[in-house]
């Protein structure tokens, strides 16, 4: 029996069409001018759309970088869980968290560039539903994982926020060196977790 999937029409299609015209926009104007420089202004004039079209999508520039935020978000989520619900001890659920972390940040720079630019995205960005959802499923699967054993009996709340400290500032840091190596990140991020700064043997 074949399945009809229904197809969008023409309305709901220049919808889509017009917010990812605005998100990319968006996307190009925080990078190039920040994000406390950039106005509504701004983002319009990167598109091609009418200058009350904006308003339609969008309330305010906060709202289209958590919508950039989210989109990322929901990219990596599922590939960061997958990570940690197949480790089988501490050593790769850490190192396959931060290795997983670090090949996304090389692949999608442009939004971990903009997500970084200064101090104002940075307090927009923790407000990103998608992003704190993220930070959630790294709390619930640490304690998942310390109820079972795998990890030692530690706060899932410290851990979740020392990985997530680590992982942006260490991923800004990459992405300035040339060349990016996410290899050598996560091996760094790991061993300071599961080693501290004692020589290795």
């Amino acid at each position: 029996m074949n399945v009809r999937v229904p197809v969008p029409g023409k309305r709901e299609q220049t919808k889509v069409a017009n917010r990812e015209a605005i998100i990319a926009a968006a996307r190009k104007v925080f990078a190039e001018l920040g994000f406390g420089a950039t106005t509504v202004r701004d983002i319009i004039r990167a598109t091609d759309l009418a200058s009350g079209t904006f308003y339609n999508y969008f309330k305010s520039k906060e709202e289209v970088f958590e919508a950039l935020q989210d989109e990322s978000a929901l990219r990596i989520r599922p590939r960061l869980r997958a990570e940690r619900v197949r480790a089988r001890n501490i050593e790769e659920f850490i190192a396959g968290t931060f290795e997983t972390f670090f090949d996304y940040v090389a692949q999608d720079r442009a939004d971990f560039h903009v997500a970084r630019k200064n101090t104002d995205i940075l307090r927009v960005r923790m407000a990103s539903q998608q992003v704190i959802a993220g930070f959630e499923e790294l709390r619930e699967d640490i304690k998942v994982a310390v109820d079972s054993g795998l990890l030692p009996r530690l706060d899932p709340d410290f851990l979740t926020a020392a990985m997530v400290g680590v992982a942006f500032e260490i991923g800004e840091m990459m992405l300035a060196r040339d060349p990016v190596d996410p290899k050598a990140a996560a091996e760094f991020a790991t061993s300071l977790f599961l080693n501290g700064l004692r020589p290795r043997p």
